[in-house]
């Protein structure tokens, strides 16, 4: 296979940042209740599969090898992120706050992104830097993300599990 079929993890993760960031702006220009509300699923999936496979496999992978305040403030950025996820999927188009939620998710995701991919600074920066093995991760985290999206697809998004951050759930 090559090295576009098995990307590593970082690759994987940032084309994942893309396509989300593509369903946002699509979501901004949707008109029409029924295209927000398929764009919101979409945009919802995917992001509750990219939280799973970096909290299952690269933030466990990155202990040790980031700042341990940027890798705590990614796990509270993705239970703030999976609340919204909640009550964007709970509710629909015709909610008083839905277009809203979307919207703040959106900035949400936008500021988490930021922090990752900054170029000395950023998860991803210090993760490579330290020799976090990228190839072997990123065909880990390929294998859950095929596996997740599937489950999914074919038995609807699960209750996002946020946790209860505290000192003995990342140390």
């Amino acid at each position: 296979m090559s090295t576009a079929e098995k990307p590593d993890a970082i690759a994987l993760l940032k084309a994942d940042h893309r396509k989300v960031e593509h369903l946002f702006a699509q979501f901004e220009a949707a008109k029409g209740d029924g295209k927000k509300k398929s764009i919101a699923e979409q945009i919802c999936l995917e992001l509750t599969v990219h939280t799973k496979i970096e909290e299952d496999v690269f933030y466990p992978a990155c202990e040790g090898a980031v700042e341990e305040d940027l890798l705590k403030e990614a796990y509270v950025e993705h239970d703030g992120a999976k609340v919204l996820i909640a009550e964007i999927e709970a509710g629909g188009p015709d909610d008083e706050f839905y277009d809203a939620k979307v919207k703040v998710l959106s900035e949400q995701i936008a500021h988490h992104v930021e922090e990752e991919e900054q170029r000395v600074e950023g998860m991803f920066s210090q993760a490579r830097k330290a020799g976090v093995d990228m190839d072997a991760l990123g065909e880990k985290m390929a294998a859950e993300k095929a596996e997740l999206t599937k489950a999914y697809k074919a038995g609807g998004l699960p209750t996002p599990d946020t946790k209860t951050l505290d000192a003995t759930t990342i140390a």
